[in-house]
């Protein structure tokens, strides 16, 4: 794992290609508990610092790849994770506006032109799919990954190749019996 510091001063096309990027914003601007800022606020604001570092590390690989050079380079990262309090479902105006601008830009890494639909309420799993790329969204529970404590976390894969998110993030390994997880799988 690399830390690169402090991600504002953070050069996408200067950084080592990988494969996964995972992150949290600061939650403090999404959480019921907060004054609700949303992703306007300067905390949960980071996330905007994450789309960019991932579009220009796609940006600068995919101009590598291009100069046919013997290696073979795939557009990086292929995969990106954020996690994030439960509260973004609800934050932002419309209410839950901020969870799908946060599925709307990490689709908007592969599909620049992408508008996801505003549901009357977030479902705690969903999976959005559009071509050659993939959303998926789950309400996890730490108590159910060996936490001795109720905390619920959303976590959302997105995929920006073929592979469909959902098939990863549905794999029931730690959650067998949380009744709250449901599926909702749209086409756009």
């Amino acid at each position: 794992m690399y830390h690169l510091g402090d991600i504002t001063k953070i050069d996408g096309s200067k950084t080592t290609p990988v494969d996964v990027i995972t992150f949290g914003s600061p939650c403090q601007d999404l959480s019921v508990a907060g004054k609700r800022e949303g992703l306007s606020g300067e905390r949960s604001g980071l996330f905007m610092e994450a789309i960019r570092i991932i579009k220009e590390m796609r940006d600068a690989t995919s101009k590598l790849s291009m100069r046919g050079s013997d290696v073979d380079i795939r557009l990086s990262p292929s995969t990106a994770i954020w996690e994030n309090v439960p509260g973004a479902f609800s934050s932002g105006s419309p209410k839950g506006g901020d969870f799908r601008c946060v599925l709307e830009e990490l689709a908007r890494v592969k599909d620049s032109e992408i508008s996801i639909p505003m549901p009357n309420k977030w479902m705690p799993s969903g999976c959005i799919r559009g071509n050659n790329w993939s959303l998926a969204w789950r309400t996890h529970d730490a108590q159910y990954w060996g936490v001795p404590q109720r905390r619920k976390r959303i976590c959302v894969l997105a995929r920006f190749d073929n592979t469909d998110a959902d098939e990863i993030l549905f794999q029931l390994f730690g959650e067998a019996n949380n009744s709250e997880t449901e599926q909702i799988v749209a086409d756009t």
